[in-house]
């Protein structure tokens, strides 16, 4: 079955570094267009970073994260990545990956990002 599993998130500084990894399996990677979402309490899922099938030649940022994050794939290992610069509070969140596949939406189970001094 299709299995999304985010890891990387922790207890950053304001201005720290962390690196996301989100292990896919149970379907074609390579041919699948990859999403990273971010959710804080009481509010809506939001579109962080996405990635294009097979050589993620095309990328696409939320404003409020362009400059800082960089979201790459290695098709070998079947994981997508979120590098995230330039850590701020306001970056706190849990952080989902996500997939379709053929109309269907598979999430992973989340990853916590705690931004605090």
């Amino acid at each position: 079955q299709v299995q999304l599993v985010e890891s990387g998130g922790a207890l950053a500084q304001p201005g720290e570094s962390l690196t996301l990894s989100c292990k896919a399996s149970g379907f074609t990677f390579f041919r699948n267009v990859m999403h990273w979402y971010r959710q804080v309490p009481g509010k809506g899922r939001e579109l962080v970073a996405l990635i294009t099938n097979a050589g993620g030649g095309y990328k696409n940022y939320a404003d409020s994260v362009k400059g800082r994050f960089t979201i790459t794939r290695d098709n070998a290992k079947n994981t997508v990545y979120l590098q995230m610069h330039s850590l701020k509070p306001e970056d706190t969140a849990v952080y989902y990956c996500r997939t379709t596949i053929s109309g269907v939406e598979y999430w992973g189970q989340g990853t916590q990002v705690t931004v605090s001094s």
